[in-house]
């Protein structure tokens, strides 16, 4: 556990300081960093800070809005962490339940904001006020078979969405399926609306509305439908059910949309695939920019009420800084939190891809409200509809609807 291993290093006076030292506390998402990085971040750090001790816990994603909200309310100085992993999409509702630390003047002055992925920086920012500093990212890009692909006569991925059509068209006249989509992915769904100039809501006032029912909207909507007929995904299932690794896995699919690191699970369910997967960024509408992804990953946020706020923001410059983004990076195969690092992770094919993606990357609309959409997602309904033969007109409208009411925020 990471835990054992930052305490082992700061609670026993092994450093210099020993008792002496300022206690720090970050609360670190199981997956999101091997404990070999944890201890060499933590012994850099505690040796380049002789005045703080730090010690990380891990905590898991099931449950953790309670506990944050819990941990953000708390006096209690031994037991509440002064930083903490929150997911880029989570950002705006802590700061609207009160209890973060506005971090605008440290990321103007001191983390180079002006680089950050927009992902992970648009999503950290409310109010005008920066909160969650960017810290890792992830998205889609498209694996695909490279012995499908040249039995078919592809001899190289698409960049445009045109060609990845026409591509996949040809997949299927081979005999494999081109594509396997899931009906349900509304996070690949999100990417082709954004690339069309639509978005899933909008703000205009303090007040969201759905936007699924607006003419860019339906034509990302239209994209999906026409890449989706081209395989034999389910039409109302999302992307886990079944796991589209496992269906890849068996050798007779083109491609599918997913993150790098699902490489390996498909390699570990058929073992004859290593070295046949290739990675490309998802196509935009044309060649001179990939298309628009959803990136998810994390911010790390700083509690209002830490006792050691400078502290608190030293460990946030580190581990937000060059040195260890590229470390992070590395070794999980993330994107780093600035687009000027990509360079770091060009060596990996499936890295590269995502890098590549990521600077076209979006979040989910920044609403306080937005987790509850997806609690009850009436976007998967939706797509569901379309690709069954409802009028998308009509069905974006209803969902846009069942949107606009869960965003209200005089609801609550």
């Amino acid at each position: 556990m990471f835990l054992a291993s930052a305490s082992l290093l700061t609670g026993c006076g092994l450093l210099p300081g020993g008792d002496d030292r300022e206690e720090i506390t970050l609360w670190l998402m199981k997956g999101s960093a091997t404990a070999g990085f944890v201890e060499r971040f933590t012994k850099e750090f505690e040796n380049e800070h002789p005045s703080l001790s730090l010690k990380v816990e891990v905590q898991e994603w099931t449950g953790i809005t309670g506990k944050v909200d819990e941990a953000l309310k708390s006096d209690d100085h031994d037991t509440a962490p002064d930083v903490i992993e929150v997911g880029n999409t989570q950002v705006a509702q802590y700061v609207d339940g009160g209890g973060l630390v506005d971090l605008t003047l440290e990321s103007m002055r001191d983390l180079g904001m002006d680089d950050w992925v927009p992902g992970l920086a648009d999503p950290g920012r409310f109010g005008g006020s920066q909160y969650g500093i960017p810290w890792y990212a992830a998205n889609r890009v498209v694996i695909y078979n490279k012995d499908v692909f040249a039995e078919a006569g592809v001899s190289e991925p698409p960049k445009t969405r045109a060609q990845w059509l026409a591509d996949t068209e040809k997949i299927n006249e081979s005999g494999r399926q081109g594509i396997y989509l899931a009906g349900q992915d509304w996070y690949t769904l999100s990417g082709f609306i954004w690339d069309e100039g639509g978005d899933l809501a909008k703000e205009s006032g303090n007040i969201w509305e759905g936007a699924l029912d607006t003419p860019a909207a339906l034509r990302g909507m239209d994209f999906y439908r026409r890449l989706q007929e081209l395989g034999k995904g389910p039409k109302d299932a999302d992307e886990e059910n079944p796991p589209q690794a496992e269906v890849f896995a068996k050798g007779d699919v083109g491609q599918i949309i997913t993150v790098p690191g699902t490489a390996q699970t498909i390699v570990e369910e058929n073992p004859a695939l290593k070295g046949k997967l290739g990675f490309f960024p998802v196509p935009g509408k044309t060649a001179a920019k990939p298309g628009a992804v959803f990136t998810g990953g994390s911010d790390l946020v700083v509690r209002e009420k830490t006792d050691n706020r400078a502290g608190a923001v030293e460990l946030i410059k580190a581990l937000a800084g060059e040195k260890w983004q590229i470390d992070l990076a590395k070794t999980m195969n993330y994107v780093p939190n600035k687009t000027t690092l990509a360079d770091a992770v060009s060596a990996d094919e499936g890295s590269a891809a995502m890098v590549e993606g990521a600077a076209h990357g979006r979040a989910t609309p920044n609403s306080p409200r937005w987790a509850a959409v997806e609690g009850d997602n009436p976007i998967k309904a939706y797509m569901t509809e379309v690709l069954t033969g409802t009028d998308p007109e009509t069905a974006a409208k209803a969902a846009s609807k069942r949107i606009t009411k869960t965003l209200d925020l005089r609801t609550r």
